[in-house]
């Protein structure tokens, strides 16, 4: 079972019960430089305080036990009563510099806060909440500047009766942190402020969405195209004047390349009505074409693109049916003419292949190895993942570790999303809308869709060798607004995805674009 359960604990008295967890004894005198018993191992299951450890607050909900990450024994917090407690450590004597605390946890969630964390270092403390993981254990990292030669690490839980978090495995050594990439697809918007959509601060003032989204700490914006879509929106003509707003702002960008006039995802991927005749040879020519056009325009106008996908969502090929996965030789010869094409505008240019299903290990892998296989040359990959479509947490950093590990690219999450509400404002049924829909342990509110963007970009960031590019948000700026729907061609169709935009139904910034601060 994976709710533990006191054992030898259950017969001591919490000495420390009520003790405020935000102070601390003085670091001793005696303190290690180096972590003490990260694993939990010594003095078996059971063991009331972990050899090296120290503990606060409603002590008997603090106990090892046997079933660590890999055998052995782990830190488990737990009480059949609501319970605080803090179980930490004191390192002195270190070289001052730049910190990662990582840990491998598991949480059934519920609590009011459960965190690993790192205090008393010289500057502010900093913390990393445990995501809602259930059963699979989830690496996470915590990193510090030390500026006073001490730290002290420190495993927290202010918890319901029944909830329960394990930590095992941690390490505290040198090294940085921090994601390069916090950005969002603000596609949507020209087409929503020509319909009268107005942003708004969380306090209420109406402004430009790019520089609210911008000051929130926001570094990319990504941007799709398509080929002569019904709307004459997500055109190379919006992008063009839409990179001019994002370059102004100080932000990268990252094109979007659809090669269709409408949507295209694993379900669809269609070609654009002006290639629909073509043969093979002509549609590589016209991929090659129609990536140099965008690029070269805005590169010609001062707004080279930093990073380009080569697709969108091209879990079964692109350009169907010359380009299916079922002919994998054509599949290739079709990303290698978007790749030379973006590279012959600008070599500097990152290059990423998006695949939707972040959790599908084995679906990842079959995909890319086929596509290494046949001499596909790309720089990153990108991946979508929604926790209520694909997949758990564990089966995330499962795919996307062994995705950065197998194929040696940074990987990065091209679309994520959670809902702050599950109501409609428009007439368009919501695409997710029911309480069973969401992943467990994160509620349809805006706490919930805060703590969805701060726990995948904790994964993201825990990527090993520094190989976790960043995170996208899916579709930060797609309010409710007549004639703005989801289908081009359609000026009635609804919007069935403005409870999972970053601005509420009062047009105000919600509290999850502090996400853009993660690190």
């Amino acid at each position: 079972m994976f709710h533990p359960r006191r054992t030898l604990r259950a017969l001591l008295p919490p000495l420390l019960a009520g003790l405020a967890l935000t102070t601390l004894p003085a670091p001793a005198a005696t303190a290690a430089s180096t972590l003490a018993n990260g694993g939990f191992e010594s003095g078996g299951s059971g063991t009331a305080t972990p050899a090296g450890w120290s503990e606060s607050g409603d002590t008997a909900a603090s106990y090892t036990e046997s079933g660590g990450r890999d055998g052995g024994h782990r830190l488990s917090h737990w009480s059949s009563s609501a319970y605080e407690v803090e179980t930490y450590q004191h390192l002195s004597g270190l070289a001052n510099g730049d910190y990662r605390l990582t840990a491998w946890v598991r949480s059934g969630g519920g609590q009011n806060s459960a965190r690993l964390a790192l205090k008393n270092c010289g500057g502010a403390e900093q913390r990393t909440a445990l995501p809602v993981s259930g059963t699979g254990w989830i690496r996470i990292v915590v990193p510090v500047r030390v500026t006073n030669n001490r730290c002290t690490i420190s495993v927290h839980s202010d918890a319901r009766a029944g909830d329960w978090i394990n930590v095992d495995d941690l390490t505290f050594a040198r090294g940085t942190s921090g994601l390069p990439v916090k950005g969002a697809d603000i596609s949507s918007l020209p087409k929503s402020e020509a319909r009268g959509g107005v942003y708004r601060t969380a306090s209420g003032s109406a402004g430009d969405p790019v520089a609210i989204l911008r000051s929130a700490g926001m570094n990319y914006a990504r941007l799709k195209v398509w080929v002569n879509p019904a709307d004459g929106y997500n055109d190379k003509a919006h992008v063009l004047a839409m990179a001019q707003r994002i370059k102004a702002h100080g932000m990268k960008l990252l094109v979007d390349f659809h090669y269709s006039d409408t949507w295209a995802d694993p379900g669809k991927q269609y070609k654009p009505a002006a290639w629909s005749g073509h043969g093979y040879g002509q549609l590589k020519k016209d991929v090659y074409d129609h990536t140099y056009d965008v690029l070269d325009a805005l590169r010609a106008q001062g707004t080279t693109a930093d990073m380009v996908q080569v697709g969108n969502e091209i879990n079964g090929g692109m350009l169907w049916d010359e380009g299916s996965t079922a002919d994998w030789d054509r599949l290739a010869g079709l990303l290698g003419a978007g790749y030379d094409a973006a590279k012959a505008v600008s070599p500097a240019t990152v290059v990423a292949l998006h695949l939707a299903e972040g959790g599908d290990l084995e679906g990842t892998r079959w995909w890319f190895d086929n596509a290494v296989a046949h001499g596909v040359r790309f720089d990153a990959v990108g991946l979508s993942y929604y926790g209520y479509w694909h997949g758990t947490l564990h089966d995330f950093q499962t795919t996307l570790d062994d995705t950065a590990a197998r194929y040696g690219k940074p990987v990065f999450v091209a679309e994520t999303a959670y809902p702050f509400r599950l109501d409609s404002e428009d007439g368009l049924e919501n695409i997710i809308d029911l309480d069973t829909e969401l992943v467990p342990g994160y509620p349809a509110s805006t706490a919930g869709q805060t703590r969805w963007m701060n726990d995948v970009a904790s994964i993201v960031e825990a990527v090993p060798n520094g190989r976790g590019l960043g995170v996208f948000y899916w579709e930060a700026t797609w309010t409710a607004r007549d004639g703005n729907g989801w289908d081009p061609a359609d000026p009635s169709s609804g919007n069935g995805w403005e409870n999972q935009a970053l601005f509420g139904y009062d047009d105000r910034a919600l509290p999850a674009t502090a996400w853009f601060r993660h690190r």
